[in-house]
């Protein structure tokens, strides 16, 4: 399954500027998604420091991406990242929690995200996040991960 298949409706992606990022977009959602690049553009201000001016571009202007001016920013997916390490002590290097294995740090990973998505009640959204986004119409607890995980290594263990 792509990620285009996994996510609903046209959806609006953000970069910064560079380059290979647009190939990668091409090739998960090719003209289905909205596409821009935030060019962060340092310069001296009047008081001799270092300022920050931010130039939008359509990575492609002859296509039919049209992003919406409003929604270009990268601050989601900083605070994405954010919210992951101070969750997850395995994406903190040198701590007890850093993960060794491969496995283990894809198992934590998918378990601190779906708990996120599914169990933890946002916040500024009031409600859970998959709840707001139409994945799920029910409330999920714990023993419902719990139950979910068991069915997948039972059908694992059949598999084998």
């Amino acid at each position: 399954m792509t990620l285009q298949n996994r996510v609903k409706g046209r959806v609006q992606i953000t970069t910064d500027a560079l380059r290979a990022y647009m190939n990668v977009i091409d090739d998960a959602f090719g003209a289905d998604c909205d596409y821009s690049q935030l060019h962060k553009v340092y310069s001296l201000g009047k008081k001799k420091c270092a300022t920050r001016r931010e130039n939008v571009s359509v990575a492609d202007e002859s296509s039919d991406r049209k992003p919406g001016p409003k929604h270009v920013s990268t601050s989601f997916v900083v605070r994405q990242n954010w919210t992951a390490r101070t969750t997850m002590r395995r994406y903190t290097r040198l701590s007890n929690g850093f993960s060794r294995k491969l496995e283990n740090h894809a198992a934590a990973t998918a378990l601190n995200y779906f708990a996120y998505n599914f169990i933890k009640i946002h916040r500024r959204l009031r409600m859970r996040p998959a709840m707001a986004a139409a994945v799920t119409n029910r409330l999920w607890d714990v023993n419902d991960l719990v139950a979910l995980w068991g069915s997948y290594e039972r059908r694992a263990e059949r598999a084998a």
